[in-house]
């Protein structure tokens, strides 16, 4: 069955409005907290509103889970309009940031980007990068979908995704984890259900140095994993060339690690 055109416009009209309600949320949280802009080092966040962004956060996480689990068909589709309703909503939190408060001053601006398990930070222009990698994997689905292709995930691209996802957040966190560390230890980390303020442990940190390598390190593998995606599931050629005594497995064959799921 085709994806429709209608489909991915009510994902993305969808998207863009949750990404209008969260910058709806921040603008008043910066109102609360940053009366004279957003800057680091962070003030302190009361635990209950702390729990209640943590939440927040996590409800967010559940609703764009939802939409996509409902639209999908497949469970790699579902799978894949999760993540395109993720990227949509991240970048239009910032297009609409910078239309109501005219932030961020450039795209290499430190932000706090997520919250869950632990405080993620580093330069605007990251996720965004993060965000148009996995438009163009949701494009590549769509297009082989549509084409008459297979959309089966291989395995090969599920452990290069995990890794670069590994590597990706390593670099969001790595920094603000080690000055806590430095400073008053991991055990000072808020966690829900705490009474201590978010943020209390890091009102010295001021962000300076964004380890890019790192990072480009894990966008490799993100576009290592959705280059293999296509190639796998583009047809091979009628009369494909053999090594000596080898087989190789047609897509149409091959254990993915999506078979045992394909169904739900």
């Amino acid at each position: 069955m085709k994806i429709t055109r209608p489909t991915i416009v009510w994902l993305t009209v969808f998207a863009i409005a949750m990404g209008y309600l969260e910058t709806a949320v921040v603008v008043y949280l910066r109102a609360l907290y940053y009366p004279q802009g957003f800057r680091f080092p962070l003030c302190p966040i009361s635990a209950d509103i702390a729990l209640t962004e943590f939440l927040r956060e996590a409800a967010t996480l559940i609703m764009l889970g939802g939409v996509g689990w409902l639209t999908g068909k497949t469970a790699v589709q579902r799978f894949a309009f999760f993540l395109y309703v993720f990227a949509v909503w991240d970048i239009f939190y910032y297009v609409f940031l910078y239309a109501l408060l005219g932030w961020p001053q450039s795209l290499f601006t430190w932000d706090v980007l997520f919250l869950i398990p632990v405080t993620w930070v580093g330069p605007v222009l990251a996720p965004c990068v993060v965000a148009f990698t996995i438009i163009l994997f949701t494009r590549a689905l769509v297009w082989l979908n549509n084409n008459g292709h297979a959309t089966r995930l291989p395995r090969l691209t599920v452990v290069l995704w995990l890794a670069g996802c590994l590597v990706v957040t390593g670099s969001f966190v790595y920094g603000y984890l080690a000055f806590v560390w430095q400073t008053h230890g991991l055990a000072a980390l808020w966690m829900p259900g705490t009474q201590q303020p978010l943020f209390a442990e890091i009102t010295q940190y001021v962000p300076t140095y964004y380890p890019w390598w790192v990072f480009m390190v894990g966008e490799t593998l993100f576009l290592g994993g959705t280059a293999f995606f296509v190639k796998y599931n583009l047809p091979w050629p009628a009369t494909p060339i053999r090594s000596p005594g080898r087989s190789w497995p047609h897509p149409a064959t091959a254990e993915t690690f999506a078979e045992e799921w394909e169904s739900l």
